[in-house]
């Protein structure tokens, strides 16, 4: 049977991204933030998946005010890097495990999650930039080390979904993952945050206590901390905080016996506090 073998909790700063694009990760600027992945990246060596499944959000590119998913489930055979802008990033397509991906459908729609199926869809940085700090320069006619289920959260237009709903449905995600037929390890990851906001009178708000908290509680009280209501992420955490509602998917989908292998955070990056945690995942 499959196997979660780990959980991954990441920021996925765009800037990030266009940093290892035009090739500025050594600029003073910059290289602490990739010094802080640089140990994840020879742990990612040593304890590769087959399949990565990837919670994030969308910023306006497979989606628009038309038609905003609380969850869309990717299943088509693979998704193209979105243009966000400045053209699409010069990263590998993103290639899907679709049997399992369908699978997870069936199983979350069974226990009466209400899952949109994607059978084509773009992804942005919010997926990227997370399999590029993990896995570090890779061609674009290369391919990524590992397969990948992307399921992608609304936390762009309230309402967005709750902790408390979220974690369940990385339970229900888990235990999906789990009855699949086949031996493979899985990595599931939770995206976005940490504490930032990107407009009005806050703008360029980040909270480094409430951040480092939060991954203090996301080992310890995953529980508690996803009862966390949404006015509270907004006024700690800025109103882009409520991206950490993603952490609660992957942090559900582990089992109760973790351990935390690593721990990163820095500020700053673009405005925006950059976090990062690794759980091994026991049986």
């Amino acid at each position: 049977m499959a196997r979660i073998t780990a959980g991954i909790g990441c920021s996925h700063v765009p800037a990030i991204g266009v940093a290892m694009d035009l090739g500025n990760t050594h600029e003073p600027y910059w290289q602490p933030v990739f010094e802080g992945f640089k140990k994840s990246r020879e742990w990612q060596k040593e304890n590769n998946p087959d399949v990565i499944f990837m919670v994030y959000n969308d910023h306006c590119t497979a989606f628009d005010a038309s038609c905003i998913p609380t969850f869309a489930l990717g299943c088509a055979a693979d998704f193209q890097p979105a243009d966000e802008g400045f053209g699409p990033r010069p990263v590998p397509v993103v290639k899907n495990h679709q049997k399992m991906a369908s699978h997870i459908a069936q199983s979350l729609i069974l226990d009466e999650f209400d899952i949109t199926i994607m059978n084509e869809m773009e992804v942005d940085h919010g997926l990227t930039v997370p399999l590029s700090v993990m896995y570090g320069e890779i061609p674009q006619d290369g391919a990524w080390p590992a397969l990948v289920i992307p399921l992608c959260v609304n936390v762009v237009q309230y309402p967005a979904p709750t902790g408390n709903r979220c974690y369940n449905l990385g339970k229900a995600i888990g235990k999906a993952i789990k009855s699949y037929d086949e031996d493979l390890k899985v990595h599931i990851y939770g995206t976005g945050g940490m504490s930032h906001q990107l407009q009005y009178k806050r703008a360029g708000l980040i909270n480094p206590e409430w951040d480092k908290d939060f991954l203090d509680r996301l080992t310890s009280d995953p529980v508690g901390l996803s009862q966390m209501p949404h006015i509270e992420y907004l006024r700690e955490a800025g109103s882009e905080g409520v991206e950490m509602v993603m952490w609660h998917v992957m942090r559900g989908a582990l089992n109760d016996d973790i351990t935390e292998v690593r721990r990163f955070y820095h500020v700053p990056a673009s405005n925006t506090a950059v976090g990062h945690i690794i759980f091994e995942n026991h049986a």
